[in-house]
């Protein structure tokens, strides 16, 4: 598992943060879900369940192309919506769907079915990839580096930043009247560079809970990830 070592503040000075070593890695876990989709609600709990497995990184993606049937989604972004269109293409996918779970970017279930989420947790542990990766933030820039191999591979970059939970009381659309609550909500995600380039330092754009650098293939597969909690403000 990944380790995250600890922030330390100490006589109101921020110290510089050590970086975030790869090791044995979480297992990427992204759920396509919505606040205007009855059906997500169970898969937002089946999430929130796996979020507290230390072998699972989960992350919650709001698509935004259920903001026009009733209630717009707090959390909503297009990117989100890109990505899921991404996968339905890399996974032969006639459709995208909520609420969806995508496995390490190689496998896919229906987000509220726990049997099939279980089987593609199951398989990802199976078949591990790696590319180690160190990560620190410092005053507000990221600096990722890659360790030795990475850059024989093909493979992408990415800084997600994700807040750790949040609650909405919905007011319309198809769960009006319900307070829905998610975990890992994922508000922004940026390419920063390529796994040739071996290290990178870039500022970060957003602000979040906590940030992770996540090395992905071009056919989707999740080859390193690391994550750190994000500089207090």
């Amino acid at each position: 598992m990944i380790r995250i070592c600890a922030l330390l503040l100490s006589l109101g000075l921020a110290l510089a943060l050590p970086p975030a070593q790869a090791g044995e890695r979480p297992i990427v876990v992204e759920l396509f879900t919505s606040e205007g989709c009855s059906s997500c609600p169970p898969a937002d709990a089946l999430l929130a369940e796996l979020a507290k497995r230390p072998d699972v990184l989960a992350l919650s993606f709001h698509v935004d192309y259920w903001d026009r049937l009733g209630w717009k989604d707090p959390y909503s972004s297009h990117q989100a919506t890109e990505r899921q269109n991404r996968y339905a293409k890399l996974l032969a996918l006639h459709t995208v769907y909520t609420p969806q779970i995508v496995v390490e970017g190689k496998w896919e279930a229906v987000g509220s079915d726990r049997a099939d989420v279980e089987r593609a947790l199951d398989l990802a542990r199976r078949d591990p990839a790696e590319v180690p990766v160190s990560f620190a933030l410092d005053h507000g820039q990221a600096q990722v580096t890659l360790g030795p191999g990475s850059d024989r591979v093909a493979a992408s970059v990415l800084l997600i930043g994700f807040d750790r939970r949040h609650v909405t009381a919905v007011t319309r659309g198809e769960n009006s009247g319900r307070t829905l609550a998610h975990v890992d909500v994922v508000r922004g995600l940026e390419e920063i560079g390529r796994s040739s380039v071996g290290e990178i330092a870039v500022p970060i754009p957003w602000h979040s809970d906590h940030i992770a650098a996540v090395v992905q293939a071009a056919d989707g597969r999740i080859l390193g990830v690391a994550v750190r909690d994000a500089e207090p403000l």
